[in-house]
C-alpha cells in the first residue's frame, strides 16, 4: 500500500514596483534619471514625462547584495490623473515626491488620494534638497498641515531628503524601499504561467501594436501567448525595459510585448498560456474560464519547479544547440528555464538578472567570467561553470535535475503482525507477544493497531526479542515479545501493520 503526499505551492520574493508619484515639477522623473543613471529628463519636451514607463534597476544594499526594483514613472499633469492612478492600482510601494522649496501642492493631495484609495504603503521623498531654499523641516510640516504624519511628526510614514542632482539620501531611499518591500512580504509563485498589468499601449508602422506589462505573478516566455480583455498576442518578440529581446521574464519586470492583433487597454489585468488554443477558448469566454485558470496554475504551481538559468557560450551555433537540448530535459516535475543567455564572456549584468538566487545556475561554454562577475557570484551565492564539452554540460545539468526533483514522502507497509498476548501496561508501554503473520517487523518501526478492520491507534516498536534474545528483526512465521509504545491499549487479537516513510 502506499501513500502520496501533497506537494505545497511556493512562493518566492520578487521585485517590488514602485510608483513615482508627486505635483508637477517636484522632481520625479529628475529623481528616476538618477536612479537609472540614464537621461531621460532631456528628452521629454520640457524635462516634464509625457507618458508612464516602467524601468528596473539593481540597487546594492549596505549587506552587499545586488537587488532589483522596478520604477513607474507617472505624469504630473491633471490631464494624465486617469494614468497615475493606474499607476498607483498596478504597484507595491509608492514614493510621493515633494519639494523642498515648495511643499505640499494640490497635485501632491490627489496622488496621495491615489496612494490611500489603493492602499498602498508609501515613503516620502523630500527633493531638490541640493537648492539653497530647500528645507526638510519647512516641508514637514507642510505635510503636517495637509494631515499627512511623518516619522518624527506624529506619524509612521517613513520620510527621506533626497537630491537628483548630487545623489544624497539616494541610497537611503532605496534601502528605505526594499526595508518596505520585505516587511509587506511582496513575493510571487515563478513556477505559474505570468498574469498582471497593461501599463502602455503604443502604434508604429514598424512594429505594430505593442504594449509594457508589469508582471505581478508568474513567469512569461516566448512562445506562450498573451491575452487581455479583448486582445491577444502570441510571443513570438518580448523586450525588457531597454529594449534588449529575451527570451523569459520573471515576477515584478516590466516587459514589452509586440505583435497583438488589436490594443488593449492601459489599466486592464492580462494572462498568459502556454498554448495558444488555451489562449482564444478563454478569449471566447473570460468569465466562465478564469476559474479554470486558477486550477490549471494550481496544478502547475504544485508539480513543478524551475531552476533559473544563464547560459554563455563563445558562438551562437552552439548556444542553440544547448537551448535545445536543456528544452528536452524538462519533466511533469522541474523545468531548466534560461532565463538570460547569449554569447561573450560572462559579465556582471547575467549575475544581476538572477537577483541573487542561490537555486540559480550561471554555464558558460568556451568563455571566462570577468572579475566583477566573479566577485558578486561569491557574494550572492549564485554557482558559476564552465565547460568545453557540451554532453558534459548536459551531464551536469541532468545531475542538478536528478538532485532537485521534489522527492515525494511514500508510506510503505513493511509488516503484519498478530497479537497474541498482552503481558503488561505501564503508562503508554506494553510488553506484547505475537506472531508476523506477512512480511517483517523490525526495531524502531512506527505501526498501526488495527482492530476488526478499522485503525484504532498508533505507536512504535522500542524493544523487539525472539525466543528471548534481542533482535532488530522478525521474519513472517516467527513469533517475538516486544516493548511497544502506544497511547491506545494493544490487544490480543490487534494486528500491528508495520510501515516505513521513504522518498522517491
Amino acid at each position: 500500500m502506499t501513500k502520496k503526499t501533497e506537494q505545497k505551492n511556493t512562493s518566492v520574493p520578487r521585485p517590488p514596483v514602485v510608483a513615482v508619484m508627486g505635483h508637477i515639477d517636484h522632481g520625479k522623473t529628475t529623481l528616476l534619471d538618477y536612479i537609472r543613471k540614464s537621461n531621460v529628463t532631456d528628452k521629454e519636451a520640457g524635462g516634464i514625462t509625457q507618458h508612464v514607463s516602467a524601468y528596473e534597476v539593481f540597487h546594492k544594499t549596505p549587506e552587499g547584495l545586488t537587488k532589483p526594483i522596478t520604477f513607474i514613472d507617472t505624469p504630473g499633469h491633471e490631464a494624465f490623473a486617469a494614468i497615475r492612478s493606474r499607476g498607483a492600482s498596478v504597484a507595491d510601494i509608492a514614493i510621493l515626491v515633494v519639494s523642498g522649496e515648495d511643499g505640499v501642492k494640490p497635485q501632491t493631495l490627489e496622488a496621495l488620494k491615489f496612494i490611500k484609495e489603493s492602499k498602498l504603503p508609501f515613503i516620502i521623498a523630500v527633493t531638490k534638497m541640493d537648492k539653497p531654499s530647500a528645507n526638510i523641516e519647512r516641508a514637514k510640516q507642510s505635510l503636517l498641515e495637509n494631515e499627512i504624519y511623518v516619522e518624527g511628526y506624529g506619524g509612521e510614514v517613513p520620510c527621506l531628503p533626497v537630491s537628483a542632482k548630487t545623489g544624497s539620501g539616494i541610497n537611503e531611499l532605496l534601502d528605505m524601499v526594499l526595508l518596505v518591500a520585505e516587511v509587506g512580504e511582496i513575493s510571487a509563485n515563478e513556477n505559474l504561467p505570468a498574469e498582471g498589468v497593461v501599463l502602455e499601449v503604443s502604434r508604429s508602422k514598424e512594429r505594430g501594436i505593442s504594449a509594457v506589462l508589469i508582471i505581478r505573478n508568474g513567469t512569461l516566455s516566448r512562445g506562450m501567448t498573451v491575452v487581455s480583455g479583448k486582445s491577444i498576442s502570441p510571443l513570438r518578440m518580448i523586450e525588457n525595459f531597454a529594449g534588449k529581446k529575451i527570451d523569459v521574464c520573471l515576477p515584478g519586470t516590466p516587459v514589452t510585448i509586440i505583435g497583438w492583433d488589436s490594443a488593449p487597454k492601459t489599466g486592464d489585468m492580462f494572462h498568459s498560456f502556454y498554448s495558444k488554443k488555451d489562449a482564444e477558448e478563454f478569449l471566447e469566454n473570460p468569465e466562465k474560464n478564469i476559474k479554470k485558470i486558477v486550477v490549471i496554475k494550481k496544478s502547475i504551481a504544485e508539480e513543478r519547479v524551475v531552476i533559473p538559468l544563464v547560459v554563455k557560450t563563445d558562438v551562437s551555433g552552439t548556444l542553440e544547440a544547448i537551448e535545445h537540448e536543456m528544452a528536452k530535459l524538462a519533466t511533469d516535475k522541474i523545468i531548466p528555464r534560461i532565463i538570460q543567455s547569449g554569447t561573450g564572456d560572462i559579465n556582471e549584468s547575467d549575475l544581476k538578472i538572477l537577483s541573487g538566487n542561490p537555486d540559480a545556475l550561471i554555464f558558460g561554454f568556451n568563455v571566462k567570467i570577468d572579475n566583477a562577475a566573479r566577485n558578486l557570484a561569491e557574494r550572492d551565492g549564485v554557482k558559476i561553470e564552465l565547460f568545453t564539452i557540451i554532453y558534459k554540460l548536459i551531464e551536469r545539468m541532468q545531475e542538478v535535475i536528478a538532485t532537485r526533483t521534489p522527492k515525494l514522502e511514500v508510506v510503505e507497509t513493511r509488516g503484519k503482525a498478530k497479537i497474541i498476548r498482552l503481558f503488561s501496561v505501564v503508562k503508554d508501554k506494553q510488553i506484547i507477544g505475537g506472531k508476523v503473520i506477512e512480511g517483517s517487523i523490525g526495531l524502531g518501526d512506527e505501526f498501526k493497531i488495527i482492530r476488526r478492520g478499522a485503525e484504532v491507534g498508533s505507536g512504535r516498536i522500542r524493544e523487539l526479542q525472539q525466543q528471548k534474545v534481542k533482535t532488530s528483526e522478525v521474519l513472517k512465521d516467527k513469533e517475538f515479545g516486544a516493548m511497544a509504545e502506544a497511547k491506545i491499549e494493544i490487544a490480543p487479537g490487534d494486528v500491528l501493520e508495520t510501515f516505513i516513510i521513504v522518498q522517491k
